[in-house]
């Protein structure tokens, strides 16, 4: 009996379906908790992590203990970019990973489009 796949998965679905990250061009990819975000950026065609953040990585955890989760967002978002940016890589496709763009998720994507990546 096959499974039906609703809601956020169909949306999740749909969107990897078009998109896809190459080693020049990585799909940072983004899941949202009730309290975290993280973000994490693959090279689809060798199927490797090539960075990752969140608001419970050793660099950001103290700084978004007493912030909203909107500032939290940004601060992983500006975090990645400067870890990519640092491994030479300025160029990503975006994956909201079947979420809204809206609040935490355009956030994150805005404040990493600042801090230099071109998406």
């Amino acid at each position: 009996m096959a499974m039906r796949i609703v809601g956020h998965e169909r949306r999740k679905l749909r969107i990897r379906r078009k998109i896809s990250g190459t080693a020049e061009r990585p799909r940072m990819t983004v899941f949202r908790s009730a309290k975290h975000i993280y973000a994490q950026v693959v090279d689809d065609v060798g199927g490797t992590t090539v960075a990752h953040a969140s608001t419970l990585s050793r660099n950001i955890r103290g700084e978004v203990v007493e912030v909203t989760k909107l500032d939290a967002a940004k601060k992983v978002g500006t975090a990645i970019a400067k870890v990519l940016l640092g491994q030479g890589i300025d160029k990503i496709v975006f994956d909201r990973n079947g979420y809204l763009y809206h609040g935490r998720v355009r956030a994150l994507a805005d404040a990493a489009r600042e801090a230099g990546l071109k998406f």
